[in-house]
């Protein structure tokens, strides 16, 4: 059974940064993409950035490209989202998800109906 671990959310102040954890079990990282996605109050839970230890491929969505780096530690089985410079309009629940992936096939996945794994969030603030 794939189980995930999200945990690093906290409150910070604008321009400030925090780095988030995917702690993983149940799932080799060769065979799974793991993305990170957030939910604001009253929105679509959207997907942030993904990366797929099989064939080193990472993608960040727009909104966070510069900011936001995603890289994983697969000897620890952990995916981390580095996060700098910080706004407001990241104010999220953030969740992260797993997939399964063949090499040689697809990108990395971005859309929540793409994964079937997921766990429980874990909750940044910005204040402004």
């Amino acid at each position: 059974e794939v189980q995930l671990q999200a945990s690093g959310g906290g409150l910070v102040q604008t321009g400030e940064s925090l780095s988030l954890s995917c702690a993983a079990s149940g799932l080799s990282f060769d065979e799974y993409a793991i993305g990170w996605f957030r939910q604001a109050p009253g929105k679509e839970r959207e997907g942030v950035s993904c990366i797929r230890s099989d064939d080193g491929n990472t993608y960040h969505v727009d909104s966070v490209k510069g900011r936001f780096t995603i890289s994983s530690d697969d000897a620890k089985n952990t995916v981390y989202l580095q996060m700098n410079n910080l706004k407001p309009e990241d104010t999220a629940v953030y969740y992260c998800a797993a997939t399964y992936v063949v090499t040689g096939f697809g990108g990395c996945p971005i859309f929540k109906y793409e994964y079937d794994a997921w766990g429980q969030g874990t909750l940044v603030t910005v204040s402004s």
